[in-house]
């Protein structure tokens, strides 16, 4: 194990001697550089660069190293993660943590100088890296889905018990760590809405241009344009719906029986298979059925919302529109239920927000890295495998035309072909 990680299990020995003693950190380990846990990034896009931001800003964590295949990215990559770590006093990071190509995720996965790894690179690599991440040791966030296929479904699970007890695999569904949510998750599993009889999931987003770019081969082309190909990215249900049906299972506590879709690509621009929109009908144990709209296309934003309707009640959040139940026994988080509200000086001082994530990437960041520095360590990956595999449960229902249960989905051992020359992106 290494070093940082010995001092730390140094630190836990010491506290199980004596329960009133307390050690601060900056006692054992002397400076706060020395502390921080060690944080490597694949993948050096926008949501990446997103999380590990809000990660920096929380945590005592120095981003240590960084990969990515397009050396632009890692480019601009590296100038925004040395802005963090200067911004805590903290050293940039070295020429020789920085990786380049189609095998920089193992070189990065091989350093020494890093404790735990965020996987922000697109969903088809996402099984391979965490087996990796796995096997080199690293504590591992990654973001959603955790594959884009059955197969990687089930290659995700097994890192995932190989590490149980040893390593935090935690996967990117944030919204389980918003406070609004978790909170309205927590008074409808306390009964107060009654007995759940259906729910209407929605995720209804604006589209996205294919972008062009000169010099570059069709295999670079389509990896830039990821979200455009079922095989990278798993289409818009993986991409986005992923988040709802997520919620739904959290708020159910199982994962849907089987599930009839409907869809097309009415409305797409230019290349690629991913399909615009969805209509997908979940049949959830205890005859709970449930509704999901996904969409992506043209220019306007519609809405993202999780309606649960009980006996007693209706709770439904959205991610801008309140989050709050309806009924004899209402109950409201607080956030702002109109778009249109005005957010007065007194109530941004009480901490008014319209934005029900407002806290999420911020709680599920802290979450992350206080497992790792207690030793109490998380595993999210059969929560995330089994979200991942109710979306393509749903996709692939709707692609083959037909009713699939689980059971059929799990036999299936699905595996979508990238069909990538990587050796042209070696370095």
């Amino acid at each position: 194990m290494i070093n940082t990680l010995n001092r730390r299990n140094f630190i836990k020995g010491t506290a199980a001697i004596s329960a009133v003693t307390i050690l601060n950190p900056m006692t054992v380990f002397g400076t706060k550089a020395n502390s921080a846990i060690r944080v490597g990034i694949i993948g050096t896009g926008g949501r990446g660069l997103s999380v590990i931001s809000t990660m920096s800003a929380n945590n005592n964590i120095h981003i240590s190293a960084a990969a990515d295949l397009f050396e632009d990215k890692l480019a601009s990559g590296v100038k925004e993660l040395n802005s963090l770590n200067k911004a805590k006093g903290l050293a940039q990071l070295s020429p020789s943590n920085q990786f380049l190509g189609s095998t920089a995720y193992l070189r990065l996965l091989q350093s020494k100088d890093i404790d735990a790894v965020l996987i922000s690179s697109p969903a088809y690599t996402h099984p391979e890296f965490v087996e990796a991440a796995v096997n080199a040791n690293k504590h591992i966030y990654c973001e959603k889905p955790v594959s884009v296929d059955v197969a990687g479904c089930k290659r995700v699970e097994r890192a995932g018990m190989k590490a149980n007890g040893k390593l935090s695999i935690v996967i990117g569904f944030q919204i389980r760590h918003a406070t609004a949510y978790a909170e309205m998750v927590k008074q409808i599993h306390s009964g107060r809405i009654g007995e759940i009889m259906n729910a209407q999931l929605y995720y209804l987003s604006s589209g996205s241009a294919f972008k062009l770019f000169e010099n570059v081969s069709d295999d670079e082309l389509r990896i830039r344009n990821q979200y455009k190909f079922n095989a990278l990215s798993g289409g818009i249900l993986l991409d986005q719906g992923i988040h709802m049906i997520d919620v739904c299972n959290w708020t159910l506590q199982s994962t849907p029986l089987s599930a009839r879709g409907y869809g097309n690509r009415k409305g797409a621009v230019g290349y690629g298979d991913t399909w615009t929109n969805f209509e997908i009908a979940y049949q959830y144990p205890n005859d709970i059925n449930v509704s999901m709209h996904c969409s992506q296309v043209g220019t306007t934003f519609g809405d993202v919302c999780a309606r649960f309707v009980g006996t007693k009640g209706i709770a439904e959040a959205h991610y801008s529109g309140g989050v709050y139940i309806e009924g004899p026994d209402p109950w409201d988080s607080g956030i702002l239920r109109s778009t249109q509200d005005v957010l007065s000086p007194d109530l941004i001082a009480k901490g008014a927000t319209g934005q029900s994530l407002h806290d999420s990437d911020k709680n599920k960041g802290k979450s992350f890295i206080q497992s790792i520095e207690s030793g109490n360590y998380l595993n999210e990956t059969a929560s995330g495998s089994a979200s991942t595999l109710s979306a393509i449960m749903g996709r692939n229902s709707a692609i083959t035309n037909q009713e699939m249960s689980m059971e059929e989905v799990r036999y299936s051992d699905e595996k979508l072909e990238a069909r990538l020359n990587m050796a042209q992106f070696e370095r």
